[in-house]
C-alpha cells in the first residue's frame, strides 16, 4: 500500500459534538494516518457528501437552509483547489426539500440528484459550467406509507444512478419502494413517467448499489435488516427481485437494529453492508453467474454507529464512519478472502456520517 499519490478525504459529519462541518484530510496510506487540511462549516449539518467526476468540485447536502425560518435544506457547491483538495465555495441554493440525507452525481457530472428524508421527496440540479449548482430543475413528491411504525410517510434515502446514466434509481424507505426515473442530462432533470417496484412491505430499503459487471444490483433495507438482490435489465433498467437475504449475526442480540450502507469491493467479488446497533459489517460472496449472496461472516465495525462506510477505490482498505463513537475506523482489505480485517488504526472525527476518497497525481 505504497503511496503513489495525495490522498484527500473527506468526511461529512452532523454538527454535534463540536463537530466543524466538513473535515478535509490529507491521508497517509503508509502509515495508515491522516491530517487535517481545512473543515468547512458554512450550515448546519452537512452530512452527505458527492465528488465531481472530473475531482474538481464537491457537492455538500446541508440540513439546515438558507435562513432560519427556511425548512428545506441547502445543496452547496465546493471547487477543489488543484494539488491541495482545499475546498472554496461555488454556490449554493435551497436543496427545495426538508432534511436533505443524500447527495449524487450521474456518471457524466452533469446532474446532481437529492433526496429529502423528512419530506419524503427528491429533487434534481443542474451542474453549470462554473461546478456550481442551479436552482432545482426536477421536484418530486412522494406519497403512501407502509405498515412499519416509522413508514407513516414516504422517506426518501438515496438515488444512485444507473452506470450509463440513463437511469437512476430512488429508494424511498417510507413506501416500501424503489422507483426507476428516466434521467435528461441535457436538462438536468427527471422523466414524468418513473417505473415503480414494490419492495416487501416493512422492508425500508435505504442504500442501493450497482455491480460494475454483472447485471444486478443490491438494496440494503434498514427495517427489516436484510439485502435485496435484484437483476437488472439492461435494455430498459428494470429490475426483478430474486432473493433476500439477513444482515443479522445470530450469535449477538440487541434491542435496536437499523442497516445503513452498502457497497461492493472494487472488483465485484464481495459486498457489505453496515447494521446500526450491532455495530458490524455483514460480509457476502457474490456468484459471479446469478448474482445471488452467500453470508462469509459478521466483522465489528470498531465503534458504533457505522453510518456509511467507503470501499477504497485501490481495493486495498475500507474506512468506516462511526457516528456515535465519533471515529473513522480503518481496515485492510485482503485480497484472498475480501474479510475486511482490523488494523487498530482509526481517525478522531466528531459524529463521521460519510466518507469521500480524492486522489490527486
Amino acid at each position: 500500500m505504497a503511496q503513489t499519490s495525495k490522498e484527500i478525504l473527506y468526511i461529512g459529519t452532523y454538527s454535534q459534538n463540536d463537530s466543524k462541518g466538513i473535515y478535509v484530510l490529507e491521508f497517509d496510506r503508509s502509515s495508515l494516518s491522516a491530517t487535517v487540511l481545512q473543515t468547512v462549516h458554512d450550515k448546519k449539518n452537512p452530512t452527505f457528501l458527492a465528488l465531481h467526476p472530473s475531482g474538481k468540485f464537491l457537492y455538500a447536502a446541508y440540513r439546515e437552509g438558507q435562513h432560519a425560518e427556511d425548512p428545506n435544506g441547502t445543496i452547496a457547491a465546493y471547487a477543489i483547489e488543484a494539488g491541495t483538495g482545499r475546498l472554496s465555495l461555488v454556490n449554493w441554493v435551497s436543496s427545495a426539500g426538508a432534511s436533505p440525507c443524500h447527495i449524487s452525481l450521474d456518471p457524466s457530472g452533469n446532474v446532481v440528484f437529492v433526496s429529502h428524508y423528512q419530506g419524503g421527496n427528491l429533487a434534481t440540479f443542474k451542474v453549470l459550467d462554473s461546478g456550481g449548482v442551479s436552482e432545482a430543475v426536477s421536484f418530486v413528491q412522494h406519497k403512501g406509507s407502509s405498515i412499519h411504525p416509522n413508514q407513516t410517510k414516504p422517506h426518501m434515502h438515496a438515488m444512485i444512478p444507473s452506470l450509463d446514466g440513463k437511469w437512476v434509481y430512488a429508494s424511498d424507505l417510507g413506501i416500501d419502494q424503489l422507483v426507476k426515473y428516466n434521467v435528461n442530462i441535457r436538462k438536468g432533470s427527471v422523466g414524468d413517467n418513473p417505473k415503480v417496484f414494490h419492495v416487501k412491505a416493512g422492508s425500508g430499503p435505504r442504500h442501493f448499489v450497482i455491480h460494475p459487471v454483472l447485471p444486478y444490483a443490491y438494496s440494503v433495507e434498514e427495517l427489516s435488516n436484510t439485502v435485496g438482490i435484484y437483476a437488472v435489465d439492461p435494455k430498459d433498467g428494470d429490475l426483478t427481485f430474486l432473493s433476500r437475504v439477513e444482515m443479522l449475526s445470530p450469535a449477538l442480540h440487541s434491542d435496536y437494529n437499523a442497516a445503513a450502507d452498502i457497497h461492493l469491493s472494487v472488483d465485484g467479488t464481495w459486498l457489505y453492508a453496515s447494521n446500526r446497533g450491532q455495530d458490524n459489517l455483514a460480509i457476502y460472496r457474490v456468484d459471479q453467474n446469478t448474482g445471488l449472496l452467500e453470508l462469509q461472516g459478521h466483522i465489528p465495525t470498531g465503534g458504533q454507529h457505522p453510518r456509511n462506510f467507503k470501499v477504497d477505490e485501490k481495493g486495498d482498505l475500507l474506512l468506516v464512519a462511526n457516528m456515535e463513537s465519533d471515529n473513522v475506523v480503518i481496515f485492510t482489505i485482503p485480497e484472498d478472502t475480501g474479510i475486511p480485517e482490523p488494523t487498530g488504526k482509526s481517525i478522531s472525527i466528531p459524529r463521521a456520517v460519510f466518507i469521500e476518497q480524492l486522489f490527486i497525481d
